[in-house]
């Protein structure tokens, strides 16, 4: 499906090892500069299951269609920060309770370090004022009602969303934005402009990841059917999610499922923390500085595996940083957290494959869920 898209500046929070006394120390944060091109990369098996056990030797990345040397792989989970942007619009009022519902499972999800705020978009949006991981803090911020007659600023949302980002250039973020229908524009004249290629851009430069749900409406208003041939077609199409939403996921290295009626809401968004917190992260010098979109192809050496990464990324410009100063030692190549494997191109060990992580089993990727 997609792949994610790299900013100049890297933060990488890696978890310590355990020590003798089995406590956890705290995560080491490894920045550099403009000279790594990160990639969170999702994998999963035959049957969509989250492959955990993976090595270097099973990667593969190609920019722009030529093979680079990965330089440095870590599958330690990394902290979060998430924007869960919820669709208000006047078709959802029906799915209300499930929209809370499915809240409070991803919040129980989260991680020690991760940090989350909630947002809206109806009549207006609206997000949380800060990061946090108090789950009641969270809860209390999901909707409590929905207006019958509310649009679906969709572009416009998800474009404020990653305005609130802003003071976190560093930090890994991603938005999971759940809707029903399609985009009806700005809410007023004097907004800026918002689309689905404007917000593709801006998740490659600005690098934020995209997770979308889209949802079949159960609104309270039933809808007739117009009169003509394509009456019945509009009305079935009416309340179905915007199209864009699969495209905006694929391109910034998120996934994307639908929902019917009578599927487990809770279930996926649930789905998007185990995933985020069982990506794999690629880094890669990049072959230029030419302040260029470079495409980015993530292959895997072993049969019966699927990457899912993001697309693109824009190329760092003027002279490295390596260049430029000493390399200090944290910005050196970060170990593997697997030990390496010579073996190219080998049959997969299915039992290795679908081994259990240090956070857990293994589990069902969020786009390989049944939708």
């Amino acid at each position: 499906m997609a792949r994610f898209l790299t900013r100049g500046t890297v933060a990488v929070a890696a978890l310590g090892l355990l020590g003798a006394a089995g406590q956890q120390q705290p995560p080491r944060i490894f920045r550099g500069g403009r000279d790594v091109v990160r990639v969170f990369v999702t994998v999963t098996d035959r049957d969509g299951r989250l492959a955990t056990t993976l090595t270097q030797d099973d990667f593969e990345v190609r920019d722009d269609g030529k093979p680079q040397p990965i330089t440095e792989l870590d599958h330690a989970p990394q902290p979060i920060r998430l924007i869960v942007l919820l669709d208000v619009s006047g078709s959802m009022e029906g799915n209300l309770p499930l929209l809370r519902d499915a809240g409070a499972q991803l919040f129980a999800r989260l991680r020690p370090d991760d940090a989350a705020r909630v947002g809206a978009f109806g009549r207006e949006v609206t997000i949380s004022p800060s990061f946090t991981h108090d789950s009641r803090e969270l809860d209390a911020a999901l909707p409590t009602r929905i207006a019958p007659d509310a649009p679906t600023p969709l572009w416009h949302a998800i474009d404020q969303a990653m305005d609130a980002f802003a003071g976190f250039e560093d930090a890994r973020k991603v938005i999971l934005v759940l809707s029903d229908g399609k985009d009806t524009g700005p809410l007023g004249f004097r907004e800026r402009p918002s689309s689905q290629v404007g917000v593709i851009d801006r998740g490659r430069s600005e690098d934020v990841m995209i997770y979308a749900v889209g949802m079949r409406s159960r609104g309270t208003q039933p809808m007739m059917p117009g009169a003509g041939p394509g009456g019945l077609q509009a009305m079935l199409l009416a309340n179905m999610p915007d199209p864009g939403l699969a495209r905006v996921a694929e391109e910034t290295g998120g996934g994307y499922r639908e929902i019917r009626f009578g599927q487990d809401l809770g279930a996926a968004f649930a789905a998007v923390a185990d995933e985020l917190h069982t990506q794999y992260l690629l880094g890669y010098a990049p072959p230029k500085r030419d302040g260029k979109v470079h495409g980015i192809n993530i292959r895997m050496t072993r049969a019966g595996l699927k990457p899912r990464a993001r697309r693109s990324y824009v190329a760092p410009s003027g002279s490295s940083d390596v260049e430029s100063r000493p390399q200090p030692a944290s910005m050196k190549a970060w170990p593997s957290t697997n030990a390496p494997s010579s073996r190219k191109n080998r049959k997969p060990d299915k039992a290795a494959i679908s081994a259990p992580s240090a956070s857990g089993p293994a589990t069902t990727a969020f786009a390989g869920l049944a939708g």
